[in-house]
């Protein structure tokens, strides 16, 4: 069976269109088979993005880079350029028909973003970065999961912050001691129906 982090998924086609609203804007997705979370926008990237926002809000936006760490097909990535258009704004992921989607996103919604094939962020490893935000991939294991965040810090440029939404029972605390020894700390910004964001700052 075809999954969501798979570089070239063979399933057959069957697109969807998945209307979204955020910071007050208006947005269309459209998803397809072997995509992560093709039926609807997954809770947890909810209340990422919810948390995200209201965060950088109060930090005072700037021109930053950031990165949808395995974008899937690009919701973050294009509601964060929507919301704060100074960006710049890169996704990744290694799911060559999650990469297509999330160009064709953002150009219906009308935003400028990069969106490219990476296996995790190699693809970028010589940039350095102001924000990365994941949801990352658990099934496809935990070390590919500790992975996401390992590759992360060393993009991120001093100063740095990474957000990560995770439940409970897919490893929330075992990502946050991960965090905690690799950046020095990590933070708790949400908490709903057993999600967690987090986020923690290289210093």
């Amino acid at each position: 069976m075809t999954q969501y982090f798979d570089p070239n998924p063979t399933t057959p086609s069957d697109r969807k269109v998945i209307p979204y609203r955020m910071n007050g804007i208006n947005f269309e997705f459209f998803t397809d088979t072997s995509v992560f979370s093709r039926k609807n926008i997954d809770f947890g990237t909810n209340l990422m993005i919810d948390a995200i926002v209201k965060d950088i809000k109060a930090r005072g936006p700037k021109m930053e880079r950031f990165v949808d760490l395995g974008c899937g097909v690009g919701v973050v990535g294009i509601v964060i350029k929507s919301c704060f258009m100074a960006f710049d704004v890169t996704g990744v992921d290694i799911n060559s028909r999650a990469v297509a989607l999330a160009r064709e996103n953002a150009a219906n919604n009308g935003v400028n973003c990069r969106f490219m094939s990476s296996d995790i962020l190699f693809g970028v490893r010589d940039e350095r970065f102001d924000i990365i935000a994941t949801n990352p991939p658990v099934r496809a294991g935990k070390k590919t999961v500790f992975g996401f965040y390992e590759q992360s810090y060393e993009v991120l440029n001093p100063g740095g912050y990474l957000y990560v939404v995770l439940q409970r029972k897919q490893g929330a605390p075992s990502t946050m001691d991960k965090l905690k020894e690799l950046f020095g700390n990590c933070e708790t910004l949400a908490i709903d129906g057993g999600y967690r964001v987090m986020r923690a700052r290289k210093e």
